[in-house]
């Protein structure tokens, strides 16, 4: 994986292994970031997946990897839609 491929258009992943002193909510800011930058029709469980087997292994303890573990839980949670969706037609 590199700078700017599929996975990481911008390379803000790579970069984020990359700043000294990162911490969780940073990563999280940077996460969201990368999360919006994604084509639409991109798989994103299967893009962070791919992000985790690459970077997970020698950075097992920095703060991206475990917003990047967040990221695939949440995923799975169930989400409510809300709004006009949610509500009953007449």
């Amino acid at each position: 994986m590199t700078k700017g491929d599929a996975n990481d258009p911008k390379g803000l992943i790579y970069e984020s292994y990359r700043i000294e002193g990162i911490d969780t909510s940073q990563c999280r800011t940077i996460f969201l970031d990368w999360a919006l930058s994604l084509p639409v029709e991109q798989e994103t469980g299967t893009t962070i997946r791919a992000l985790l087997a690459h970077y997970g292994p020698d950075a097992p303890d920095h703060p991206m990897t475990a917003v990047l573990n967040e990221g695939l839980v949440s995923m799975a949670a169930p989400r409510r839609r809300g709004g006009w969706r949610s509500r009953a037609r007449n």
